[in-house]
């Protein structure tokens, strides 16, 4: 069979430089999902906007061909003009793009930039397209189409802005789609069900798709055909199913070994003792006021987060895992002091051991500066929380001089003492952020954090959107931190796997409400609540005998009316989060006794 697409000995270039693409080739066949697999700077992105020509005015296709065969001919898309081009785009070949908030106008409603692909390449009246994106907002899991609809990009939370860009590129269904890390801001549970909506897409249409990612586990469930390429050049390539049971080439090889998993055995242990608190959270819950938009309806009240009981022990990592929309985030900003918490929840903060706790929410100007000192806060995106503007220098020195701490010196000198510690060079002082990579910025935002010397770090999804191998790198530097230094985590992720390995406590989190709560070594093995049966469900595995069960997670991840009878309510009357008598000491769930 011809294939739909294929690319022969693509080379690209920025000016004089060498190529950063050097004699790609890949084909995909109709129906066919294509894997382009490797860590960031390896060419993958560069080699898809190549086919779609969307490359910077500075990039040159130096050689290759890119052959598109639709409708019983031939075309060569690297020569084709502009205007046949347009025709292509969106039309034949879509693209889910990886950064959504650059990618969707701020100036411009939701529905209304899906809605253009219909009324471009369709001819769709403005109702009949309306009326095909609601559904496709309903397929990708919107919970309200129709207010994503009305919504502008910046009201909507990362993941359902990578929903809307999923929606955006397939509801003209295209011939080809290509994805580019298209789960990376999902969760896991929301990425198990838009992988299953693509699978099940291909199945009606006969869509190919090239998805190119660096997750392992998401290869083994989507891909037929996998190409592995590093620096430029493809290393490996092959059917998917020899390629991942045993993969040749070293570089393949470093892949799986750094990708995180959930241990295959059980490990039996009592817990430790948990006397020695730094932090704790009593009965904290948080209450938004959302205006209905409208001067004659009630304003809407939504429960971000409800009774929330939660201590950190020093030295330990505490995680809360769940959704976005559970109440991680919120609850980790009333931890820090940045939120008040409703009437009648405290958090109590305890630096020393030996002195008694501080209330968090109670302090005057002087108490919060020392408390701003012993807790900090690493950020989810490192690009957004790094000002443009200031060289790295001034960015580490910045908390110092809030604090009057050191000489000039004295900070210049702290500054490059934590580069080193975070595995960089104090040379680098003088760049600024965009002169790194998404990983190494994640290591300047851990770099500031650790400034004041604080006992207590929040790490807000540290490693959701780095390589397998650099998100290996990071946690082994927070592990090596928190030994060195006897700190203290508060670690909010959706990704289990890596929960496994950082968390000495896990909490998962639904809807504000915490649903079980055990050491990891207990939860992974015996979890009770069908909402962590699903994240572990649909955490995707380098294996391709072990697909994502998708019933188990669409069972878990719905609405709480559709829990099994032990666990399900209605509303806010949910039961209580309690010990059962058959289970592990220190595993609560939340069930109806």
């Amino acid at each position: 069979m011809q294939p739909l697409l294929s690319v022969e000995n693509l080379s690209i270039g920025f000016g004089k430089a060498a190529p950063v693409v050097q004699d790609v080739s890949f084909a995909v066949q109709p129906g066919e999902t294509l894997a382009l697999v490797g860590e960031s700077g390896s060419g993958k992105t560069v080699s898809c906007r190549a086919v779609l020509r969307i490359l910077p005015k500075v990039a040159q296709l130096r050689s290759g061909r890119i052959l598109l065969n639709t409708g019983g001919k031939q075309r060569d898309l690297a020569t084709l003009d502009e205007r046949r081009m347009r025709d292509v785009r969106g039309n034949i070949i879509s693209m889910i793009f990886q950064e959504p908030m650059r990618s969707l106008s701020p100036l411009h409603r939701i529905g209304n930039q899906v809605s253009e692909v219909l009324w471009l390449h369709g001819g769709k009246t403005e109702r009949e397209a309306r009326k095909l994106v609601l559904e496709c907002f309903e397929r990708v899991g919107f919970p309200d189409p129709e207010r994503t609809y009305r919504s502008y990009p910046f009201e909507l939370s990362g993941g359902m802005r990578q929903r809307a860009m999923i929606a955006m590129a397939m509801v003209a269904k295209p011939e080809l789609l290509i994805a580019d890390e298209p789960t990376t801001a999902l969760d896991v549970t929301t990425q198990a069900q838009v992988l299953g909506l693509m699978k099940d897409l291909q199945r009606e249409t006969g869509m190919a798709m090239i998805l190119v990612t660096h997750d392992l586990g998401v290869v083994a469930n989507m891909a037929e055909q996998v190409v592995v390429m590093h620096k430029g050049r493809v290393m490996e390539a092959g059917r998917a199913e020899p390629l991942l049971r045993a993969p040749a080439h070293p570089y393949t090889q470093a892949l799986f070994n750094a990708a995180p998993a959930i241990p295959d055995e059980a490990v039996v242990a009592i817990p430790p003792p948990r006397d020695d608190l730094i932090m704790e959270m009593k009965s904290v819950s948080k209450t938004y006021t959302l205006r209905s938009g409208k001067g004659w309806r009630a304003p809407v009240l939504i429960q971000a987060c409800r009774e929330i009981d939660l201590r950190v022990t020093r030295g330990e990592t505490l995680a809360i895992v769940g959704e976005s929309g559970s109440g991680k985030t919120t609850a980790a900003r009333i931890a820090l002091g940045a939120e008040p918490p409703d009437p009648g929840g405290s958090v109590l903060f305890r630096p020393d051991p030996d002195q008694p706790p501080v209330k968090v929410h109670d302090m005057d100007r002087a108490e919060r500066m020392a408390f701003q000192r012993q807790a900090q806060m690493v950020f989810q995106d490192p690009y957004s929380s790094l000002s443009p503007r200031m060289r790295i220098q001034d960015t580490l020195v910045e908390p110092l001089d809030i604090h009057g701490i050191g000489s000039r010196s004295e900070r210049r000198e702290k500054a490059a003492e934590k580069l080193r510690l975070v595995g960089l060079s104090p040379d680098m002082l003088q760049r600024y952020p965009h002169a790194f990579s998404g990983g190494q910025r994640q290591r300047l935002s851990i770099a500031r954090a650790l400034m004041l010397e604080p006992s207590l770090i929040v790490c807000d999804e540290p490693t959701s959107a780095l390589d397998v191998s650099v998100q290996e790198q990071i946690l082994r530097l927070l592990e090596d931190i928190r030994d060195q230094q006897k700190l203290s985590y508060l670690f909010i992720s959706h990704d289990l796997a890596v929960v496994a390995r950082i968390a000495d406590e896990v909490a998962v989190m639904r809807r504000g409400l915490i649903v079980e709560q055990a050491p990891p070594e207990t939860l992974f093995y015996n979890p009770q609540h069908p909402y962590t049966k699903a994240l572990i469900a649909a955490q995707p595995e380098p294996d391709i005998d072990r697909p994502i069960d998708l019933k188990l997670v669409a069972q878990g991840a719905g609405a709480p009316e559709q829990w099994p009878e032990a666990f399900r309510f209605q509303g806010p009357m949910a039961p209580p989060l309690v010990q059962l008598p058959q289970l592990e000491a220190g595993h609560k769930v939340r069930c109806h006794v």
